[in-house]
């Protein structure tokens, strides 16, 4: 295909003054359209803000919006986005395409499936369904039995994403990551190829899968890779430094044809290599895309001076980097501190000390934070926390979507769309008493044989067991074949049929209502059940009801206790990082590894750097490490050498309120 002409220059006034909004690294970031970009977006450094003026100046200019592709790491953020260049400007941003890469993946492939010799009405499979399937597939074969020690469905589906998204042989991943698995490695990859066997025959997909598909289909297929490239002229990327080896690899197809890609990030703060993403992606896109023009944000409107100058050092002792200086117009702050402890109990009644201090200087507890390397390093502050009436959140914990109870409401909902998804029908038909595996298996080949979809349970007489109990599914499927539905109305159907089973099954039933009630109101936005069903397997929402909805029943301010993965992105006036010591943070398992020891490097800038007013790190003066049998004894590396009038050191007392100098 001829190169497209680029547009000229707009001639009259825009709308935005740009000048005035902007300091000269985003303006120029904005302004610079053609061609690679790449903007190292320091934190706290209004890399959203840039994004959005850039999607609002494109359009401005002449660009048409559906020409424009902007990605992120979650629907979310690309719909904020998109929503605030409308403010900015007017309702044509709103249709600038914006999505996370999956969801960009499961668009391009539908339309083009044939290709890959895929049907196009292909299932999504999230994380719980492949891993059900999985474990399915394991007794198939027998494994469990085979092997003294085989792993679990979940170590197994993290060991097949992992070969994905870092692209590994199993063989690697296994030896790098689960060593005493390396017996049983034969086993594992004989259930993995079955595992993409039986996904392609059922039409299954799950989340590695489009990204595989989408860069399969742009990189077999040149003509089709052509047509997307000038489909959308110019892409935006949020979040890099998060970036898989596939990801990078579909970018540089999708902008092969005109090269103008903007991708924004902080290679100081990619911090998920455990979740495949590749640090090597931020540094090497200059020699993947030849003239990318490098722009670097470095005022920062979060934190005073103080925090940014230790920032600044902590990153310094990166060994790979862009280089850059965070700094800050606002004037005033106090320096960060050290603080040692005595023993983890005097860290902890510390930190409660001192989160009672600020409350009583009217800083609401929800901006304070608590942050750690790992999730068991708050229980004692926990502990303390209680005892003092003290309201905390803890972030983390299990996703809204995967919890058993909505898990069981949804494999109804996916048997509607599609009638011999068997794993959904494993799932419904073993929460029926009286009704076992074998019995499942006889009941779905039996629906098979009736072709006539879910219908066919209505009309199928077996002589098995769980059969009279099978009557209530009956009727639940008779009312919603009956009447024309929608999609709110499906659901609250299914739950009413459920709420028994539920009771039946948890002990705390009355909380779990609460999530389905929840799951119903969502339902209510869609108007169609297979977008609504796609949507819950790309992205579900992330918490529980309890954290949501039920507000009014909960403190409103709450101290928030969170690991430093779970905090990015976030801020706070105050922020604790407890555990400060070498062989916790970083983790002592990083030692001898050089690229994980960098990453935890980044994982304590990204700390740092939640920030806003003040800063405290804390360490046990010691602590016992059973897993080595080492005495932990000094602060962290990181930590530790940086001069005194930039990370002030103390040191805490058990038998005083009051902490002091060494």
């Amino acid at each position: 295909m001829p190169e497209q002409p680029r547009f000229s220059p707009r001639k009259k006034p825009y709308c935005i003054n740009y000048e005035e909004a902007l300091n000269p690294a985003q303006l120029e970031a904005v302004t610079y359209t053609e061609g690679p970009l790449l903007v190292i977006a320091g934190a706290g450094s209004g890399k959203t803000r840039t994004l959005t003026y850039r999607v609002a100046r494109l359009v401005e200019t002449g660009v048409s919006p559906s020409s424009i592709l902007l990605l992120t790491f979650t629907r979310k953020a690309a719909q904020e986005m998109l929503q605030r260049a409308a403010q900015l400007l007017d309702s044509r941003c709103e249709r600038v395409s914006g999505g996370t890469f999956h969801s960009f993946a499961n668009a391009i492939l539908r339309k083009y499936a044939a290709y890959l010799s895929l049907n196009s009405s292909f299932a999504i499979l999230d994380r719980a369904d492949a891993e059900n399937m999985i474990q399915m597939l394991r007794k198939e074969l027998d494994l469990a039995a085979a092997y003294r020690s085989f792993p679990r469905k979940s170590s197994l589906a993290n060991i097949f994403s992992k070969s994905v998204n870092k692209v590994l042989p199993i063989e690697d991943v296994v030896y790098n990551d689960y060593p005493h698995f390396l017996s049983n490695i034969e086993a594992i990859v004989e259930l993995y190829k079955t595992y993409e066997k039986r996904k392609r025959e059922h039409h299954f997909l799950d989340f590695d899968d489009l990204l595989i598909y989408l860069q399969m289909l742009l990189n077999d297929h040149p003509d089709i890779r052509n047509r997307i490239s000038w489909a959308y002229r110019y892409i935006m990327v949020d979040e890099y430094q998060d970036t898989n080896k596939i990801q990078a690899e579909i970018l540089f197809l999708l902008a092969s044809a005109h090269k103008n890609i903007m991708v924004v990030g902080d290679d100081s703060q990619s911090i998920y290599a455990f979740r495949g993403a590749n640090f090597k992606n931020i540094m090497t896109f200059p020699n993947r895309f030849p003239g990318t023009r490098i722009i670097g944000l470095e005022e920062n409107y979060r934190s005073v001076q103080p925090i940014l100058q230790l920032t600044n050092e902590i990153i310094e002792s990166a060994k790979e980097k862009y280089t850059k200086n965070l700094f800050t117009r606002r004037s005033g702050g106090s320096p960060p501190i050290l603080l040692s402890a005595e023993d983890e109990n005097t860290q902890s009644k510390f930190v409660v000390e001192k989160i009672l201090e600020l409350h009583q200087q009217r800083i609401p507890l929800n901006q304070i934070a608590v942050l750690f390397r790992a999730s068991f390093h708050s229980f004692d502050l926990e502990i303390e926390l209680n005892r003092e009436a003290i309201p905390f959140v803890k972030v983390g914990g299990y996703k809204f979507v995967e919890s058993a109870h909505i898990k069981d409401v949804l494999a109804h909902l996916r048997i509607i769309v599609n009638a011999y998804d068997k794993i959904s029908w494993y799932r419904l038909l073993l929460l029926i008493d009286k009704v076992g595996p074998k019995s499942a298996q006889k009941i779905y080949e039996a629906i098979l044989k009736e072709k006539s979809g879910y219908i066919g349970l209505l009309t199928i007489k077996l002589k098995i067991g769980g059969m009279k109990a099978i009557e209530r599914l009956k009727n639940l499927f008779s009312l919603i074949d009956s009447h024309a539905m929608s999609v709110a109305e499906m659901g609250e159907a299914i739950v009413q049929y459920y709420i028994p089973i539920l009771e039946q099954n948890y002990d705390d039933h009355p909380k779990r209502i609460k999530d389905l009630d929840h799951l119903v109101t969502i339902m209510e936005r869609y108007e169609n059940l297979e977008q609504f069903l796609t949507d819950m397997a790309l992205e579900p929402p992330n918490t529980s009801i309890e954290d949501t909805l039920f507000e009014d029943s909960l403190p409103k301010d709450r101290l928030i206790l969170s690991t430093v993965h779970s905090a990015k992105g976030l801020e706070w006036h105050t922020v604790f990082v407890i555990w400060a010591l070498d062989g916790r943070f970083p983790s002592i398992h990083s030692f001898y590894k050089e690229e994980e020891l960098e990453e935890e490097l980044r994982l304590m800038y990204v700390a740092a750097t939640r920030a806003k007013e003040k800063l405290f790190f804390i360490c046990p003066d010691h602590a016992y490490d059973r897993g080595s049998g080492i005495v932990l004894s000094r602060p962290s590396r990181f930590l530790e050498l940086i001069p005194d009038h930039i990370l002030e050191k103390q040191f805490i007392s058990s038998t005083r309120t009051r902490y002091y100098g060494y």
